[in-house]
């Protein structure tokens, strides 16, 4: 019997539904049937159905027992097959690693389809996959970058997911470091490790790693001098102290609206103390940095402290008027 035209019109938008769900089912392993409901805008009802369909085409999705009762994708589903060569799927794997910290907004949905590509991955590939485990402190920057060979990056991922001690070629002599992070910043790659020579935390930039076989013993992992990898290789890379803070800091008020300041200020403090005022209070590697990062606000400046912040912008005045005479 034909199709009316009502079931047909509603086709396209159930077969999304359906895979929507696929997708939420392989994100976590248990979903309280309520909860599902609400993220796919539908009724308890129309869930039980598409959860019937999903059966009818071979998925086994198990009911789960109990007051709010639930579903679960269970292990051994067959979804259709994906063909990636080796290359393709470590590269897949580490663009969506990157994705779910990229702050665009698509966190969620590059982490649901990491999990989707994982599991339709067959195991040998699964295995390289889980090697690389990835941070990025930043998203990498439009410019271009020194290119990183692929397998280096799978032997520091490798590395730091087996805590073994790595051995590699760096500015011409041996190193020795007990690798913790593999991350990004600004587009370029770094191994955050300890340098076993040094006794000291260090980043090594991966494209002038040259890593050396085997790798050594195992090692119990280090406790970073900050809270995360992403507050540590911030604080190497722009002058800052171990704790991620700037090694000058200061406080000023200045004649503007809050919400224009906080606007152009990455990492610092803005406080509304009126509609066109405000307190600021900013890091920077130098006072004389600092009192220029504030002197660019086109508006009026009273310094609040310390006293080298007040002396950097008499300095500061010294030389602007000298330079325009």
């Amino acid at each position: 019997m034909a199709a009316t035209p009502g079931i047909m019109k509603n086709m396209p938008k159930t077969s999304a539904r359906l895979l929507s769900m696929l997708s939420l089912l392989q994100a976590r392993r248990d979903w309280p049937g309520a909860l599902l409901a609400e993220r796919l805008d539908i009724s308890p009802r129309t869930v039980r159905r598409d959860v019937d369909r999903l059966r009818e085409l071979g998925y086994p999705i198990a009911t789960i027992k109990g007051p709010d009762g639930g579903y679960r994708l269970d292990a051994g589903s067959e979804l259709p097959p994906l063909l990636f060569d080796d290359e393709q799927a470590v590269a897949l794997a580490i663009a969506l690693q990157i994705a779910t910290t990229s702050g665009a907004g698509i966190e969620e949905a590059a982490m649901r389809a990491l999990h989707t590509v994982r599991q339709v991955m067959p195991s040998r590939l699964r295995r390289r996959i889980d090697t690389v485990r990835v941070t990025a402190v930043e998203s990498p920057a439009s410019r271009s970058e020194p290119r990183v060979d692929g397998d280096v990056l799978l032997a520091l991922g490798a590395a730091v997911h087996a805590r073994e001690i790595l051995r590699f070629d760096y500015a011409d002599a041996l190193r020795r470091a007990e690798p913790h992070h593999l991350v990004t910043w600004h587009g370029r790659w770094y191994l955050v490790a300890w340098d076993l020579d040094r006794a000291d935390w260090r980043t090594f930039r991966a494209d002038r790693i040259t890593p050396r076989t085997p790798t050594g013993p195992r090692f119990t992992p280090r406790e970073l001098p900050v809270p995360d990898v992403a507050t540590f290789v911030a604080s190497r890379f722009r002058g800052a102290s171990e704790s991620g803070e700037w090694p000058c800091r200061g406080e000023v008020i200045l004649d503007l609206p809050a919400a224009t300041v906080s606007h152009y200020v990455r990492d610092g403090v803005v406080e509304e103390l009126g509609p066109d005022r405000c307190r600021l209070v900013l890091g920077s590697w130098s006072w004389a940095g600092l009192a220029a990062s504030i002197g660019r606000f086109d508006a009026d400046i009273e310094v609040v402290g310390p006293p080298e912040l007040r002396e950097a912008f008499a300095v500061l005045a010294r030389r602007y008027a000298k330079a325009a005479r």
